[in-house]
């Protein structure tokens, strides 16, 4: 059943780096400004990690399978809408429905191996499935390239419509809600907790001492990597260090192609409490120091270079998953981790929004603009680390780091 669950994830991660690629020719067939662009890839995430809390929700009183498959439709119907867009602003619509139907893609197994592993090993197996998601970016690089040079930017929708149909079919067939083990007559279940009371938890949640620190990184991290990956990455290739569309493909295919075994190794990592705390601020800072190179390059081959390292160090962002899970009561779990899957997204839609002002501030300023993008992203890293490390922790936390 995980299986099944990660196929519609690795589409979903199809979706969300499709700009990469499809940026410029969308940028010249609607005449976009590099502010409008960013919307392009910023409201698939903002449609993402809008609706978590209430997909949280709707896994814990409808159940996993119920949740996917009502959520996924809007999926195939935002990549139909996308596929015939005929201005910019359907085409944004589309995202926006294709991030609402995609939006428990991830969730639903993050929860699924929190019910179902010990928490020993609940950083390698959602390692393995974040890794095993990154598939779906491997379509957004040559793939996609050659079906753009040979036919159109819309095709790639249309592909992905296709896809989107056969994870739905997959998961109605093949997954199914937990059935008590004894068949014998089960007992009277716990009345079901109103919305009032499931938001009430919510708010326990924001209101905990280490969720401020823990959102504020997490919004960070993914972001600063799907900004790159999501949107950048092919304008930044095609116009600064002028690659043609098929060996800008080839990048994000090589960088894709390393993002398949960096979460599962950072999830055999055994680092518990401060320990994983402390690697994931080290790994942050690593990464803020990557994009640091990447403004002042002085040749594409570092920048390539460069790109590469990010996508082969960007799987640590596991242990962030694993954090929040030891930070929490096992009631809270699967509420906890809805609200940072919420943070990493929203972060992705900020920070996609944000480089596209600083892109079109610094054209208009006339500075370089891809050298100002990767600045504000590295800037906001930092930030992140520092909140993260000065803001407070879980008591349980402390206590774990210690034994």
């Amino acid at each position: 059943m995980l299986t099944c669950l990660g196929f519609g994830f690795t589409v979903s991660q199809a979706y969300r780096s499709v700009a990469a690629l499809m940026a410029p020719t969308v940028q010249a067939e609607f005449d976009l400004r590099a502010s409008d662009l960013s919307w392009f890839a910023a409201s698939f995430h903002l449609a993402f990690g809008l609706p978590q809390i209430v997909m949280g929700m709707g896994i814990d009183r409808y159940g996993i399978r119920r949740t996917v498959l009502y959520a996924m439709p809007l999926t195939i119907v935002g990549a139909a809408l996308s596929f015939l867009a005929p201005s910019f602003a359907w085409l944004v619509v589309g995202q926006v429905l294709i991030g609402m139907g995609c939006a428990p893609a991830f969730l639903v197994c993050t929860v699924f191996v929190a019910r179902r592993f010990r928490a020993s090993e609940f950083a390698a197996v959602s390692g393995l499935v974040m890794g095993v998601g990154g598939i779906g970016l491997l379509f957004t690089g040559s793939p996609l390239a050659w079906l753009i040079e040979h036919a159109t930017w819309r095709s790639g929708f249309a592909v992905l419509a296709f896809c989107s149909v056969l994870a739905w079919a997959t998961i109605f067939w093949q997954v199914q809600e937990e059935a008590p083990a004894d068949p014998a007559p089960a007992p009277p279940a716990p009345p079901q907790p109103s919305r009032a009371e499931i938001w009430q938890e919510f708010k326990s949640l924001l209101l905990a001492p280490q969720t401020p620190g823990i959102l504020v990184l997490g919004s960070m991290t993914y972001a600063s990597f799907m900004t790159l990956r999501g949107l950048w990455l092919g304008p930044m290739l095609m116009q600064q260090l002028d690659f043609s569309l098929s060996q800008a493909g080839q990048v994000a295919l090589a960088i894709s192609v390393l993002g398949l075994f960096s979460p599962p190794f950072f999830g055999r990592i055994a680092v518990q409490g401060l320990a994983r705390r402390r690697l994931i601020v080290q790994a942050t800072l690593a990464t803020a120091l990557c994009y640091l190179v990447l403004a002042v390059s002085p040749s594409a081959w570092l920048s390539v270079l460069t790109c590469l390292l990010i996508g082969l160090g960007g799987g640590y962002m596991i242990l962030q998953y694993a954090d929040v899970r030891a930070s929490y009561t096992p009631h809270q779990t699967g509420r906890a981790l809805a609200l940072f899957t919420m943070s990493m997204f929203m972060g992705v839609a900020w920070m996609q929004v944000m480089t596209g002002l600083v892109a079109s501030w610094a054209h208009h300023m006339g500075w370089p603009i891809y050298r100002s993008v990767n600045l504000a992203i590295a800037g906001w890293l930092l930030l992140g680390c520092w909140a993260f490390q000065r803001l407070p922790r879980a008591a349980s936390m402390a206590a774990e780091g210690t034994r």
